[in-house]
Protein backbone atom coordinates (compact mmCIF):
# COMPACT_ATOMS: atom_id res chain seq x y z
CA UNK A 1 0.00 0.00 0.00
CA UNK A 2 0.94 3.40 -1.08
CA UNK A 3 2.24 5.68 2.33
CA UNK A 4 -0.75 7.96 1.37
CA UNK A 5 -3.36 5.29 0.42
CA UNK A 6 -5.90 5.74 -2.63
CA UNK A 7 -9.48 5.31 -2.87
CA UNK A 8 -11.79 4.95 -5.43
CA UNK A 9 -15.57 5.02 -4.77
CA UNK A 10 -17.56 3.78 -6.81
CA UNK A 11 -21.73 4.86 -6.76
CA UNK A 12 -20.66 8.29 -4.83
CA UNK A 13 -24.16 9.45 -3.59
CA UNK A 14 -24.67 9.85 0.05
CA UNK A 15 -23.21 6.91 1.31
CA UNK A 16 -20.42 7.09 -0.59
CA UNK A 17 -19.47 10.23 -0.78
CA UNK A 18 -19.52 10.49 3.05
CA UNK A 19 -17.32 7.97 3.66
CA UNK A 20 -15.27 9.41 1.00
CA UNK A 21 -14.70 12.33 2.81
CA UNK A 22 -14.15 10.76 6.03
CA UNK A 23 -11.06 9.15 4.24
CA UNK A 24 -9.90 12.31 2.61
CA UNK A 25 -10.07 13.70 6.18
CA UNK A 26 -7.32 10.62 6.90
CA UNK A 27 -5.04 11.90 4.25
CA UNK A 28 -6.12 9.40 1.68
CA UNK A 29 -5.90 10.17 -1.88
CA UNK A 30 -9.78 10.12 -2.85
CA UNK A 31 -11.49 9.62 -6.26
CA UNK A 32 -14.80 9.26 -7.33
CA UNK A 33 -16.70 7.09 -10.67
CA UNK A 34 -20.06 9.25 -11.32
CA UNK A 35 -23.15 7.94 -13.55
CA UNK A 36 -24.71 11.49 -13.25
CA UNK A 37 -23.69 14.61 -11.32
CA UNK A 38 -20.59 14.64 -13.14
CA UNK A 39 -19.98 18.73 -14.24
CA UNK A 40 -21.27 19.64 -10.83
CA UNK A 41 -18.73 17.20 -8.55
CA UNK A 42 -16.11 18.30 -10.88
CA UNK A 43 -16.59 22.00 -10.90
CA UNK A 44 -17.07 22.36 -6.79
CA UNK A 45 -16.77 18.98 -5.11
CA UNK A 46 -19.09 17.37 -2.47
CA UNK A 47 -20.35 19.78 0.14
CA UNK A 48 -21.20 18.28 3.01
CA UNK A 49 -23.10 19.43 6.10
CA UNK A 50 -22.74 17.23 8.78
CA UNK A 51 -22.79 17.43 12.50
CA UNK A 52 -18.99 16.61 12.42
CA UNK A 53 -17.94 19.90 10.91
CA UNK A 54 -17.80 20.73 7.30
CA UNK A 55 -16.75 17.50 5.77
CA UNK A 56 -16.97 19.20 2.02
CA UNK A 57 -14.12 17.98 -0.17
CA UNK A 58 -12.82 18.11 -3.76
CA UNK A 59 -12.13 14.29 -4.75
CA UNK A 60 -8.33 13.98 -6.50
CA UNK A 61 -10.44 12.63 -9.59
CA UNK A 62 -13.61 12.60 -10.83
CA UNK A 63 -14.35 10.03 -13.01
CA UNK A 64 -17.11 9.19 -15.58
CA UNK A 65 -18.67 6.02 -15.70
CA UNK A 66 -16.83 3.76 -18.17
CA UNK A 67 -13.74 5.58 -17.46
CA UNK A 68 -10.37 3.77 -16.02
CA UNK A 69 -7.55 5.48 -14.26
CA UNK A 70 -4.03 5.36 -14.82
CA UNK A 71 -2.95 2.93 -11.59
CA UNK A 72 -5.00 0.63 -9.74
CA UNK A 73 -6.16 1.68 -6.29
CA UNK A 74 -5.65 0.33 -3.10
CA UNK A 75 -8.99 0.46 -2.02
CA UNK A 76 -11.86 0.79 -4.83
CA UNK A 77 -15.32 0.64 -2.27
CA UNK A 78 -18.25 -0.15 -4.12
CA UNK A 79 -21.30 1.82 -2.33
CA UNK A 80 -24.08 1.22 -5.49
CA UNK A 81 -27.11 -0.02 -4.75
CA UNK A 82 -27.78 -3.69 -5.23
CA UNK A 83 -30.37 -3.88 -7.72
CA UNK A 84 -31.18 -7.13 -10.44
CA UNK A 85 -30.22 -4.64 -13.85
CA UNK A 86 -26.76 -3.55 -12.09
CA UNK A 87 -23.45 -5.68 -13.12
CA UNK A 88 -21.82 -5.03 -9.64
CA UNK A 89 -18.64 -6.77 -10.65
CA UNK A 90 -18.53 -5.72 -14.08
CA UNK A 91 -18.61 -2.23 -12.38
CA UNK A 92 -15.99 -3.07 -10.16
CA UNK A 93 -13.68 -4.67 -12.90
CA UNK A 94 -11.87 -2.05 -14.56
CA UNK A 95 -10.48 -0.21 -11.01
CA UNK A 96 -9.12 -3.57 -9.53
CA UNK A 97 -5.24 -4.70 -9.66
CA UNK A 98 -3.28 -7.15 -8.13
CA UNK A 99 -3.10 -5.76 -4.71
CA UNK A 100 -7.01 -3.70 -5.08
CA UNK A 101 -8.73 -4.31 -1.73
CA UNK A 102 -12.46 -4.64 -2.44
CA UNK A 103 -14.92 -2.96 0.06
CA UNK A 104 -18.51 -3.26 -0.03
CA UNK A 105 -21.28 -0.83 1.59
CA UNK A 106 -23.62 -1.96 1.10
CA UNK A 107 -27.32 -3.07 2.10
CA UNK A 108 -28.92 -6.77 2.07
CA UNK A 109 -28.30 -10.49 2.64
CA UNK A 110 -25.90 -12.73 0.55
CA UNK A 111 -24.89 -9.62 -1.87
CA UNK A 112 -21.14 -10.75 -1.51
CA UNK A 113 -21.04 -14.12 -3.72
CA UNK A 114 -21.67 -12.28 -6.86
CA UNK A 115 -18.20 -9.83 -6.38
CA UNK A 116 -16.34 -12.35 -4.67
CA UNK A 117 -16.91 -15.04 -7.42
CA UNK A 118 -15.23 -12.95 -9.73
CA UNK A 119 -12.46 -11.48 -7.95
CA UNK A 120 -11.13 -14.81 -6.07
CA UNK A 121 -7.36 -13.14 -5.74
CA UNK A 122 -8.46 -9.58 -4.29
CA UNK A 123 -9.19 -9.62 -0.58
CA UNK A 124 -13.25 -8.59 0.14
CA UNK A 125 -13.97 -6.66 3.15
CA UNK A 126 -17.83 -6.17 3.89
CA UNK A 127 -19.48 -3.39 5.33
CA UNK A 128 -22.60 -2.41 7.01
CA UNK A 129 -23.02 1.36 7.34
CA UNK A 130 -25.29 2.68 10.53
CA UNK A 131 -26.11 6.56 8.96
CA UNK A 132 -28.67 9.07 8.47
CA UNK A 133 -27.45 11.01 5.46
CA UNK A 134 -29.45 12.35 2.07
CA UNK A 135 -28.58 13.84 -1.00
CA UNK A 136 -29.91 17.21 -1.21
CA UNK A 137 -29.10 18.32 -4.60
CA UNK A 138 -26.11 17.36 -7.11
CA UNK A 139 -23.10 17.22 -5.10
CA UNK A 140 -24.72 18.28 -1.86
CA UNK A 141 -25.25 16.09 1.16
CA UNK A 142 -26.94 16.55 4.28
CA UNK A 143 -25.71 14.06 7.16
CA UNK A 144 -27.93 14.20 9.84
CA UNK A 145 -26.73 11.71 12.45
CA UNK A 146 -24.37 8.50 13.01
CA UNK A 147 -21.74 6.92 10.64
CA UNK A 148 -20.68 3.61 12.56
CA UNK A 149 -19.23 1.06 9.85
CA UNK A 150 -19.68 -2.53 11.15
CA UNK A 151 -16.74 -4.59 9.03
CA UNK A 152 -15.32 -7.85 8.87
CA UNK A 153 -13.58 -9.90 5.97
CA UNK A 154 -15.75 -12.12 4.15
CA UNK A 155 -16.86 -14.64 4.38
CA UNK A 156 -15.45 -14.52 7.94
CA UNK A 157 -12.68 -12.95 10.05
CA UNK A 158 -10.82 -9.85 10.97
CA UNK A 159 -7.60 -9.76 8.05
CA UNK A 160 -5.26 -7.15 8.58
CA UNK A 161 -7.15 -5.16 6.04
CA UNK A 162 -9.64 -4.93 8.01
CA UNK A 163 -7.75 -3.11 10.47
CA UNK A 164 -5.43 -1.02 7.99
CA UNK A 165 -9.08 0.64 6.88
CA UNK A 166 -10.12 0.47 10.23
CA UNK A 167 -7.67 3.15 11.15
CA UNK A 168 -8.11 4.94 8.04
CA UNK A 169 -11.51 5.51 9.36
CA UNK A 170 -10.98 6.06 12.75
CA UNK A 171 -8.69 8.87 11.51
CA UNK A 172 -10.93 11.05 9.94
CA UNK A 173 -13.56 10.78 12.95
CA UNK A 174 -16.03 7.92 12.72
CA UNK A 175 -16.45 4.65 15.14
CA UNK A 176 -15.43 1.34 12.87
CA UNK A 177 -17.00 -2.33 14.80
CA UNK A 178 -14.94 -4.76 13.87
CA UNK A 179 -16.43 -8.40 13.21
CA UNK A 180 -15.63 -12.01 13.19
CA UNK A 181 -18.60 -12.97 11.65
CA UNK A 182 -20.03 -10.24 9.49
CA UNK A 183 -23.05 -12.26 7.80
CA UNK A 184 -24.45 -12.54 11.58
CA UNK A 185 -23.99 -8.85 11.35
CA UNK A 186 -25.64 -8.70 7.95
CA UNK A 187 -28.55 -10.76 10.01
CA UNK A 188 -28.81 -8.46 12.64
CA UNK A 189 -29.19 -5.53 10.71
CA UNK A 190 -31.69 -7.31 7.98
CA UNK A 191 -33.98 -7.95 11.30
CA UNK A 192 -34.84 -4.30 10.97
CA UNK A 193 -34.91 -3.87 7.50
CA UNK A 194 -36.47 -6.61 5.90
CA UNK A 195 -39.79 -6.15 7.53
CA UNK A 196 -39.77 -2.16 7.88
CA UNK A 197 -38.03 -0.92 4.48
CA UNK A 198 -40.57 -2.47 1.85
CA UNK A 199 -43.27 -2.86 4.65
CA UNK A 200 -42.92 1.30 4.12
CA UNK A 201 -43.27 0.77 0.52
CA UNK A 202 -46.53 -1.11 0.76
CA UNK A 203 -47.88 1.99 3.01
CA UNK A 204 -47.19 4.21 0.63
CA UNK A 205 -43.97 5.65 1.84
CA UNK A 206 -44.95 5.70 5.88
CA UNK A 207 -42.33 6.80 8.27
CA UNK A 208 -42.17 4.47 11.82
CA UNK A 209 -44.68 6.40 13.89
CA UNK A 210 -46.86 5.35 11.85
CA UNK A 211 -46.28 1.72 11.02
CA UNK A 212 -45.91 1.00 14.70
CA UNK A 213 -48.88 3.30 16.21
CA UNK A 214 -51.38 1.99 13.23
CA UNK A 215 -53.63 -0.52 14.75
CA UNK A 216 -52.04 -3.89 13.98
CA UNK A 217 -49.02 -2.22 13.14
CA UNK A 218 -46.43 -3.18 15.33
CA UNK A 219 -47.94 -6.47 15.78
CA UNK A 220 -47.18 -7.51 11.62
CA UNK A 221 -43.95 -5.97 12.03
CA UNK A 222 -43.07 -8.57 15.16
CA UNK A 223 -44.23 -11.38 13.35
CA UNK A 224 -42.20 -10.38 9.99
CA UNK A 225 -39.09 -9.74 11.91
CA UNK A 226 -40.09 -13.34 13.61
CA UNK A 227 -39.95 -14.92 10.05
CA UNK A 228 -36.20 -13.22 9.93
CA UNK A 229 -36.01 -14.65 13.00
CA UNK A 230 -35.99 -18.30 11.74
CA UNK A 231 -34.34 -17.73 8.99
CA UNK A 232 -30.59 -16.42 9.81
CA UNK A 233 -31.22 -19.18 12.81
CA UNK A 234 -31.56 -21.97 9.88
CA UNK A 235 -28.70 -20.30 8.08
CA UNK A 236 -26.67 -20.87 10.94
CA UNK A 237 -26.43 -17.39 12.42
CA UNK A 238 -29.51 -17.49 15.31
CA UNK A 239 -29.82 -14.10 16.76
CA UNK A 240 -30.62 -12.97 20.61
CA UNK A 241 -33.81 -14.09 22.13
CA UNK A 242 -34.49 -10.40 23.01
CA UNK A 243 -33.36 -8.98 19.56
CA UNK A 244 -36.97 -8.11 18.36
CA UNK A 245 -37.54 -6.51 21.52
CA UNK A 246 -34.93 -4.29 21.32
CA UNK A 247 -35.41 -3.65 17.72
CA UNK A 248 -39.16 -2.28 18.42
CA UNK A 249 -37.91 -0.34 21.65
CA UNK A 250 -35.70 1.19 20.01
CA UNK A 251 -37.74 1.93 16.97
CA UNK A 252 -40.15 3.69 19.21
CA UNK A 253 -37.41 5.68 20.64
CA UNK A 254 -36.62 7.43 17.51
CA UNK A 255 -38.14 10.54 15.66
CA UNK A 256 -40.69 9.46 12.46
CA UNK A 257 -38.19 8.12 10.32
CA UNK A 258 -38.46 7.20 6.65
CA UNK A 259 -36.03 4.70 5.34
CA UNK A 260 -34.03 4.91 2.49
CA UNK A 261 -36.58 2.59 0.36
CA UNK A 262 -39.51 4.57 1.14
CA UNK A 263 -37.52 8.02 0.20
CA UNK A 264 -36.72 5.69 -3.16
CA UNK A 265 -40.27 5.05 -3.09
CA UNK A 266 -41.02 8.16 -3.05
CA UNK A 267 -38.69 9.65 -5.63
CA UNK A 268 -39.68 7.06 -8.24
CA UNK A 269 -36.05 5.69 -7.70
CA UNK A 270 -35.20 1.99 -8.10
CA UNK A 271 -35.40 0.04 -4.74
CA UNK A 272 -33.19 -2.99 -3.23
CA UNK A 273 -36.34 -5.20 -3.20
CA UNK A 274 -33.71 -8.31 -3.78
CA UNK A 275 -31.19 -7.69 -1.65
CA UNK A 276 -33.41 -6.92 1.17
CA UNK A 277 -36.06 -9.28 0.61
CA UNK A 278 -35.99 -11.55 -1.83
CA UNK A 279 -32.75 -13.14 -0.42
CA UNK A 280 -33.95 -13.58 2.47
CA UNK A 281 -37.51 -15.13 1.25
CA UNK A 282 -34.80 -17.52 -1.15
CA UNK A 283 -32.78 -18.47 1.62
CA UNK A 284 -36.55 -19.44 3.48
CA UNK A 285 -37.05 -21.73 0.84
CA UNK A 286 -33.55 -23.46 1.00
CA UNK A 287 -33.54 -23.88 4.27
CA UNK A 288 -37.55 -25.26 4.04
CA UNK A 289 -38.71 -22.28 6.61
CA UNK A 290 -41.97 -20.78 6.17
CA UNK A 291 -42.18 -16.70 5.71
CA UNK A 292 -45.81 -16.39 4.75
CA UNK A 293 -46.01 -12.82 5.73
CA UNK A 294 -42.15 -11.98 3.96
CA UNK A 295 -43.48 -14.09 0.84
CA UNK A 296 -46.77 -12.22 0.44
CA UNK A 297 -44.63 -8.84 0.84
CA UNK A 298 -42.28 -9.46 -1.66
CA UNK A 299 -44.80 -10.78 -4.41
CA UNK A 300 -46.95 -7.70 -3.64
CA UNK A 301 -44.04 -5.78 -4.19
CA UNK A 302 -42.88 -7.67 -7.44
CA UNK A 303 -46.63 -6.62 -8.44
CA UNK A 304 -46.21 -2.83 -8.19
CA UNK A 305 -42.84 -2.76 -10.27
CA UNK A 306 -44.41 -4.56 -13.03
CA UNK A 307 -47.49 -1.77 -12.84
CA UNK A 308 -44.89 1.04 -12.23
CA UNK A 309 -42.51 -0.55 -15.24
CA UNK A 310 -45.76 -0.62 -17.30
CA UNK A 311 -47.15 2.72 -17.11
CA UNK A 312 -43.30 4.11 -17.40
CA UNK A 313 -43.22 1.76 -20.66
CA UNK A 314 -46.59 3.81 -21.85
CA UNK A 315 -45.38 6.91 -21.13
CA UNK A 316 -42.39 6.50 -23.41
Amino acid sequence: MTEQPSIVILGAGAIGSFYGAILKRAGCNVSVVLRSEYDAVSASGFVIDSPLGDLSYQPDHVYRDGDTPDSAPDYVICCVKVLPGIDRAALIAPWVGKHTRIVLIENGINIEPAVADAFVDNPLISCLAFIAVSRVAPGRIDHKAFGQLTMGAWPSGISDDCRALEALFVAGGINIQLAEQVVAERWRKSLWNTPFNPLSVLAGGADTVTMLDTPGGERLAREMMAEVKAVAAADGHALADDAIDKNIAGTRKMPAYKNSMALDYLEGRPMEIDAILGNVVELADRHHVDVPRLRAMHVTLAMREVLANSADSQVR
